[in-house]
């Protein structure tokens, strides 16, 4: 990895159904790219990524979260650089969403519907990386 590699983290935010209990999978639609993501985020001057991560999921979502197991790392190039994404599941404790310029919209989605959702297909890799250890409990 090279020192012009972008480095940024983020979390698959997950929690109880409310209703059902069943698990949910927060997505955020950024309208400057019209796509549904995880919450992640480019990382400041020397941050910690889980920090960053957890920073990220509070801006764009407005929830607090409790962070569980690293996630694969993604890499792709985005505008031509190559980037680096390091994701944590997380499970939110607490908040609400605000919409405001960098996230419109929020979905919290049964995994099923959160794959299909998804922009890219590397997105959905991470929900199986999440699903199956919390299913697993």
């Amino acid at each position: 990895m090279n020192d012009t590699t972008v480095q940024a983290a983020g979390c698959v935010l997950w929690r109880r159904s409310p209703v059902a209990g069943g698990l949910e999978i927060c997505l955020v639609h950024r309208p400057k790219y019209d796509d549904w993501s995880h919450p992640k985020g480019k990382l400041k001057r020397g941050e910690d990524p889980l920090a960053g991560a957890l920073r990220e999921v509070a801006e764009e979502t407005g929830y607090e979260a409790e962070p569980g197991p690293e996630l694969p790392t993604m890499h792709y190039l985005a505008g031509g650089r190559p980037k680096q994404v390091r994701y944590w599941a997380a499970e939110a404790t607490g908040g609400h969403f605000t919409p405001n310029t960098e996230v419109d919209r929020i979905l919290w989605l049964s995994p099923t519907a959160a794959r299909i959702r998804l922009t890219q297909p590397r997105d959905r890799d991470l929900v199986d990386a999440l699903v199956r250890p919390i299913e697993h409990r």
